[in-house]
């Protein structure tokens, strides 16, 4: 399937009729054609074909070519040709997100900037657009979109079911409503493909991975819903565990305990502002603090082994590899962050006091020389660990979000996956560019699920 760069123009005949440019008409071997079917996302007409003498490849669309299918501006774009005399104009890619706390110039609240870089991103590729749940009519099978104009306004246009979803959503409880669930099934039912399917829990991953052995040998011991003797089993085991809970985020409610045999059980966590250090003289009274805090929402916790970590200054680091898919389907990290842990804090979360450091900071720092050869087999792992989590996954995945950890042996461990990782690494002034490069592999991606890839002429 070939792709085809072009420039797309707009002409005001009422007629279904395409006019192409002598150099269009060869490339995609259309000379002689009569009518040819014209797509876009998921709609599809037939229009006369005529030629029009001009260099390089135009395409030029009569007014009633374009209110049918619904194209939503002139401008560069690329053509790939399916069947010998159908050609398809895109791709559209649609950015399914909420409107949160909205203004006029800002319609997705504080995601409005990071929708504003990946559109402009998009804009000589491909038709992008950001969308919510409601802008979708099922009827009719179109979305009113949000576009962006050349003065970075947006501007709303009605457009075809797109070729490829993203999904940002980036509420947990709205993925759970019945809402959403049919909405990600009927764009599966209309071969639209959607990703990332949804939030991860912690414990899924670890189901996902439970038979995986290329996986199991980089994740610590991590038990669902311990009972309390499996608790104090691993105390014993480990020295310390993550009790956390299975759906939390930005380290909320993460305690991390502690054994000593001749000091007995230690409970470090957050409260508000400041991080809190408890001791207990026996198991039974850190297992009544536990319940007098949370009570039954500890049946939705889950048990991690602890790991030591490589740390600076006596401080933990850990490291969040931002994966992305290429336009060739290969995993690849792409953004690397290295988080030190606040003072006395359970995690190396920003929020409650870490700092962002670059890995080649971080892992120069702890291990010198081998610098370079641990950054090698962190990525190396980081890729195996994508691909095994995708193995075992049902749903379509572009993006993750992976919490790795190095110990002082140098292995290396995942703590956590997300399958819609935040970007709070990017605003590290040298991770800049790897901001950019992740939303151009979300593109690409893109690109690849629309079958809008390979080489342009």
């Amino acid at each position: 399937m070939s792709l085809t760069s072009c420039h797309v123009h707009f002409s005001p005949q009422s007629e279904r009729v395409v006019y192409l440019s002598g150099s269009l008409l060869k490339s995609l071997k259309l000379a002689g054609k009569k009518t040819i079917h014209v797509k876009l996302g998921k709609e599809t007409i037939t229009a006369t074909v005529k030629p029009i003498e001009r260099q390089g490849n135009h395409l030029y669309l009569s007014a009633g070519v374009r209110q049918m299918i619904r194209v939503p501006k002139a401008g560069s774009i690329s053509l790939v040709q399916g069947t010998e005399d159908e050609v398809q104009i895109g791709p559209l890619i649609g950015v399914l997100t909420d409107s949160g706390l909205s203004s006029g110039d800002s319609p997705f609240g504080n995601r409005t900037g990071y929708l504003k870089q990946l559109l402009r991103m998009g804009e000589k590729k491909a038709y992008f657009f950001a969308f919510t749940p409601r802008d979708i009519n099922w009827q009719q099978e179109t979305i009113n979109g949000y576009f962006l104009n050349s003065s970075n306004s947006w501007y709303r246009k009605v457009v075809p079911l797109p070729d490829v979803v993203y999904n940002r959503l980036p509420s947990r409880r709205a993925e759970t409503t019945a809402t959403i669930m049919s909405l990600r099934e009927k764009f599966i039912r209309k071969e639209v493909p959607f990703f990332n399917w949804s939030f991860f829990n912690k414990s899924d991953v670890y189901k996902l991975l439970d038979q995986d052995v290329e996986a199991l040998q980089h994740l610590p011991e991590s038990v669902n819903n311990p009972r309390p003797e499996k608790i104090k089993e691993m105390l014993e085991n480990h020295q310390f565990v993550y009790y956390k809970p299975t759906a939390g985020s930005l380290g909320i409610g993460i305690y991390r305990l502690t054994y000593h045999p001749k000091r007995g059980y230690f409970a470090r966590y957050r409260r508000g502002n400041t991080n809190v250090l408890l001791r207990f003289t026996n198991f039974n009274s850190l297992m009544r603090m536990l319940q007098s805090r949370h009570g039954n929402a500890l049946g939705r916790y889950v048990s991690q082994q602890g790991v030591r970590l490589i740390e600076i200054d006596g401080c933990p680091i850990d490291f969040r590899f931002h994966m992305h898919k290429n336009g060739k389907n290969d995993w690849v990290p792409v953004g690397i962050g290295a988080k030190k842990a606040g003072r006395g804090s359970v995690t190396t979360h920003i929020k409650n006091g870490g700092s962002l450091l670059t890995p080649e900071q971080a892992l120069s720092r702890t291990f010198g020389s081998r610098a370079d050869e641990m950054l090698v087999k962190a990525k190396e792992v980081s890729i195996k660990l994508s691909e095994a989590i995708e193995r075992n996954f049902p749903h379509t995945l572009g993006e993750l979000g992976l919490d790795i950890g190095i110990d002082k042996d140098g292995d290396v461990w995942m703590f956590e996956a997300n399958a819609k990782p935040g970007r709070s690494i990017f605003s590290h002034p040298a991770l800049k560019a790897q901001g950019r490069e992740s939303l151009s592999h979300i593109l690409e991606h893109c690109m690849y699920l629309s079958r809008f890839q390979g080489g342009t002429s």
